[in-house]
């Protein structure tokens, strides 16, 4: 089985403090896998009317990236780009390869004056060869 991984990117031009950087990170991670849960919502019948819920077939069908992941070690790599039009090229890329991902965008409150910002991009859990092809060239942050 290929290995699977998520690759967090973030903006090292913002020049962010150690803690915000891991909380954008954070949630760039959260952010993609519930993107991922959340596209799957069916709505069903009990037998007492019709319910809508969650349907998870990422975690619960093996051989899936996020089963893989969710039932592994949860490997996460934080690498760096230095502008906002780098991490659009990420998402760009990512959604051509049909690779899920999620934009972060800080409200401004503790760190940007007030101004929303582009922090960082998630990219996974997808399969870390598939993953490489697009950040395989980006440094370690």
């Amino acid at each position: 089985m290929d290995k699977v991984k998520q690759v967090i990117v973030v903006r090292k031009d913002l020049n962010m403090r150690k803690g915000k950087i891991a909380a954008q990170a954070c949630h760039g991670s959260m952010g993609v896998v519930l993107d991922m849960l959340k596209r799957n919502s069916i709505t069903y019948s009990n037998g007492h009317g019709v319910k809508k819920g969650l349907y998870f077939p990422e975690i619960v069908d093996e051989g899936t990236p996020l089963y893989e992941w969710w039932n592994s070690s949860f490997t996460k790599i934080v690498l760096y780009v230095n502008s906002e039009e780098e991490v659009f090229e990420l998402e760009k890329k990512c959604q051509e390869s049909n690779i899920p991902c999620a934009v972060i965008t800080d409200s401004g409150f503790t760190e940007f004056h007030g101004v929303s910002t582009v922090t960082c991009v998630a990219i996974g859990p997808y399969w870390s060869e598939k993953i490489d092809e697009i950040t395989g060239d980006l440094p370690l942050l």
